[in-house]
């Protein structure tokens, strides 16, 4: 079989991009160590590499990123899920962190597709896979010694509160977490969501284990889960009142209702999955069970 001169020119191009993706794709499994100028995307990246000491090097950060408070004078490139890579490349990056489920998908290709190394830290809703993140982003960015110091850290912490939370009595607290109250309509954490493991971690019982990730959930579906508490974030300044709360139906009749149980808890805390789990593990233990961690 023969091929046209232009088919063949097609060909050499294709495989000329697809080394070129091969090249890419080695160095973002690889990072780059010595990086100074790191865009870091994803609440909890931003905070573990503060945590490692390598705060001087993060040229710029997305807006979920929100501790420790000097990061809000890094340069933002905006939403983790909302990104734009013209922004992004515009920091001359010489290494991109992201979480994973940062996008859109669009974007992440073209930053794929460009020489600048990028890697992307998994972020399974587990308490067990945060000393690996750790070491993740140490690895990446030349600072595996101090991250494994972070990561011993934590998990041994983390072992320690499980321990605790062990001995904590039944009938343990049902606990809903509601992500969001948008004109009356409640959406919940369900299973396999990190409200779901943080809930468990500090020794309660998730109300909504009929559902998967973060839904909506009826005011029939409310009523039925019978949580004893109801769990919430504080975004920025904005922290969802108990008036609020239990003046919607759904919750009126629920045992939370009875002595307005609501907690509210800042956001990437409860649910950034980083070096500060264990504090957010005991605080929450803490206001669900008198007697519990302290």
């Amino acid at each position: 079989m023969t091929f046209s001169g232009s088919f063949k020119g097609r060909l050499a191009a294709v495989a000329a991009v697809g080394l070129f993706m091969a090249s890419a794709v080695s160095a973002a499994e690889e990072g780059n160590p010595s990086a100074q100028r790191i865009v870091s995307i994803g609440g909890t990246i931003t905070e573990i590499l503060y945590a490692l000491g390598a705060q001087d090097r993060i040229a710029a950060v997305d807006s979920t990123s929100g501790y420790p408070a000097e990061a809000s004078s890094k340069p933002d490139v905006g939403y983790m899920r909302a990104l734009s890579a013209e922004g992004i490349i515009a920091q001359r990056p010489d290494l991109i962190l992201t979480e994973e489920g940062s996008g859109p998908p669009p974007v992440l290709e073209i930053l794929s597709a460009s020489a600048i190394p990028m890697v992307t830290i998994a972020t399974p809703p587990q308490g067990e896979a945060i000393g690996r993140k750790i070491r993740d982003i140490g690895a990446a960015v030349g600072l595996s010694s101090e991250a494994d110091a972070l990561a011993d850290k934590t998990e041994s912490e983390l072992q320690a509160l499980s321990q605790e939370v062990a001995k904590i009595p039944e009938p343990r607290k049902r606990v809903l977490f509601v992500l969001s109250l948008a004109n009356g309509r409640i959406m919940a954490g369900g299973a396999g969501t990190e409200a779901a493991e943080i809930i468990r971690m500090a020794g309660g019982i998730n109300a909504a284990p009929e559902i998967n990730g973060y839904k909506p959930l009826s005011d029939e579906a409310v009523i039925a889960a019978k949580p004893d508490v109801i769990l919430t974030m504080t975004r920025g300044n904005h922290q969802t009142s108990t008036d609020e709360v239990f003046a919607l139906p759904a919750f009126q009749t629920t045992p939370a209702a009875a002595d307005k149980a609501l907690i509210s808890m800042d956001g990437l805390l409860l649910l950034g999955f980083g070096p500060r789990t264990p504090e957010a593990v005991r605080e929450l233990s803490r206001q669900l069970h008198a007697g519990g961690t302290h």
